[in-house]
């Protein structure tokens, strides 16, 4: 099994996990910062300089969720 499904695998999971856990989607968006806090902490625990990657990361999440509601997915 290649690391990409194992990841998809377990991001469908959790997914699945927040629903069940809180099905109000307008409470996810603690949990989406609580996410990419964690992962920012990873990003950068080991070599600060990774800082700049998780920023360029970050504003490719912002374009996204932008041409998200221009043309209704992803």
């Amino acid at each position: 099994m290649s690391t990409d499904h194992e990841l998809r695998e377990l991001l469908d999971h959790t997914a699945s996990e927040i629903k069940r856990l809180s099905s109000n989607p307008r409470t996810w968006l603690s949990w989406l910062v609580y996410l990419l806090a964690a992962l920012e902490k990873q990003a950068t625990g080991i070599n600060p300089a990774d800082m700049d990657s998780f920023k360029e990361t970050l504003s490719a999440l912002e374009e996204a969720i932008r041409n998200r509601f221009k043309r209704g997915g992803w």
